[in-house]
């Protein structure tokens, strides 16, 4: 995402159900991303949820070394961020912004240290400013879950932020779903377009309540994917991209 400063930061939120503590590993890298130009020079990292006080931090070595060394997740660069947390199911959100009001490109990720548990990661999502080129939002996904295949749902968001009070929602987002090899899945524009699959999500109580706004139903067996939200016809705006883990079929 492009973390910029003010209400453009990067935001990701995730979800966790069941009923047991959850270990997660929240990163905010931003140095170590060589792939793409202006990545974001020193990412600070906060974590947010219920029942659990703000964490900040910095540079990851600053607190947590060892639990996060042990993880085998440390990030690669020392200004790079993570937070090594049990949290209880409920909603939590991860704030990415660059030190001293920096700006660039970042990546905000969610690690599930103990899948086994009575608990699942079953929502992850990302709200930042959706650009064009190499500054649109992209999520990426790691299905596990041995060879059985996840039901899933993605959903772009944009018009409907205006009502939370979002300044400069993206007006008409469109989501496509791609695979490790980078061959689009599916793509959606808006998400009425095709019959079966608003069935789908209107049945699964996940239908975006804009016209515009973009969802997917599908399943997928494991493997990495990434979901990448735009704006139709170039269009910019702050938007969302949501993934819903709904189980094996």
């Amino acid at each position: 995402m492009r973390v910029q400063t003010g209400d453009n930061v990067g935001i990701g939120g995730f979800i966790i159900t069941g009923n047991a503590p959850k270990r997660v590993l929240v990163r905010a890298i931003g140095p170590s991303i060589t792939s793409v130009p202006n990545a974001l020079a020193d990412p600070v990292l906060e974590l947010h949820g219920q029942g659990i006080a703000t964490v900040t931090n910095n540079n990851w070595k600053d607190d947590q070394q060892a639990l996060i060394e042990g993880t085998g997740l440390a990030p690669s660069n020392d200004l790079e961020s993570a937070i090594y947390a049990t949290l209880s199911p409920g909603a939590y959100t991860a704030v990415v912004k660059g030190n001293n009001n920096t700006t660039g490109i970042g990546l905000i990720e969610v690690y599930d240290l103990n899948p086994d548990a009575s608990a699942k990661l079953a929502n992850i999502s990302t709200r930042a400013l959706v650009g064009t080129g190499n500054d649109i939002v992209i999520a990426g996904f790691i299905l596990g879950n041995d060879n059985i295949p996840t039901r899933l749902v993605l959903r772009g968001i944009g018009g409907s932020l205006t009502a939370f009070g979002v300044p400069n929602a993206l007006a008409d987002p469109q989501l496509e779903v791609r695979n490790s090899s980078g061959t689009v899945v599916l793509s959606n524009d808006n998400w009425q377009d095709n019959a079966a699959q608003a069935a789908e999500l209107t049945a699964a109580g996940l239908a975006p309540t804009n016209s515009k706004e973009s969802g997917l139903a599908l399943t997928l067996g494991p493997g990495q994917y990434t979901a990448l939200l735009s704006g139709v016809n170039n269009s910019t705006g702050v938007g969302v991209v949501e993934v819903y883990d709904r189980g094996a079929p």
